[in-house]
């Protein structure tokens, strides 16, 4: 599948780290364009992205921050007929998107999943175990068909936005509403095992103090119940 694809990243701190997930991703895909969307770091991610001479790497920088707005503003500014998006941590993942391009011919969406057999996560036991109370969450609400809600490590084909369209409000829950309502529309899924990485220390964006995990972790229950309540009471494309 030789398209043109344009990988979407968010930063907020990751000076340390967003040079080489950049090189990694040009180096694993040569048809690329980077939207690389920073929220205003203040340990000068965006100051050394800029000096980064590359004419299909578009640089935004802003004053506000949030994931899914972010993800948002990225996917206005791309141009290509395959969007994905990657963790600015885990360049590392990047060797797979040739892989993950290829099961596009058959496919809409092509998620790197933890919960699907050959998967590995070595994350902290906290943000495995959160993870896996929400996603234990969504599939017993939504759908069992999907196993990991929130990856978000992903290709897509474009027109997977004629049937689905993210809402850029929030934290990662945005994606498990986007990704229901492409499976509600009929759009083909796959989930590819993966190895998730260890923490990076200090470079999570829903890590942090507890509080803050637990305060994230409620907005993706209120968030998901919603869309229950869709899948319920409005006509599908799939059938029963």
């Amino acid at each position: 599948m030789d398209k043109k694809v344009s990988i979407i990243l968010s930063t907020y701190n990751e000076a340390s780290v967003i040079e080489d997930t950049i090189n990694k991703i040009f180096k694993h895909l040569n048809n690329v364009e980077i939207i690389l969307v920073d929220d205003n770091s203040p340990d000068g991610t965006f100051e050394k992205v800029k000096k980064i001479n590359n004419p299909n790497l578009k640089v935004f920088q802003r004053k506000s921050r949030g994931l899914a707005s972010a993800f948002l503003l990225g996917l206005i500014n791309s141009s290509s007929e395959v969007v994905g998006w990657l963790d600015s941590n885990m360049g590392s993942l990047a060797e797979r998107f040739p892989e993950m391009l290829s099961q596009l011919e058959k496919n809409d969406i092509v998620i790197l999943s933890r919960y699907v057999d050959g998967s590995v996560d070595r994350r902290s036991k906290k943000r495995v175990l959160t993870s896996q109370i929400i996603n234990f969450f969504c599939r017993l609400i939504l759908s069992n068909k999907i196993k990991d809600y929130t990856s978000g490590i992903f290709l897509m084909r474009r027109e997977v936005l004629l049937s689905a369209v993210p809402i850029a409000t929030g934290h990662g829950e945005f994606f498990i509403e986007f990704l229901y309502k492409a499976y509600k529309a009929g759009k083909k899924i796959i989930e590819l095992p993966y190895e998730h990485p260890p923490d990076i220390e200090g470079m999570s964006k829903t890590a942090g103090g507890i509080l803050r995990f637990c305060y994230l972790g409620f907005k993706y229950f209120i968030r998901v119940i919603p869309v229950s309540y869709t899948h319920l009471t409005l006509p599908t494309n799939r059938e029963v």
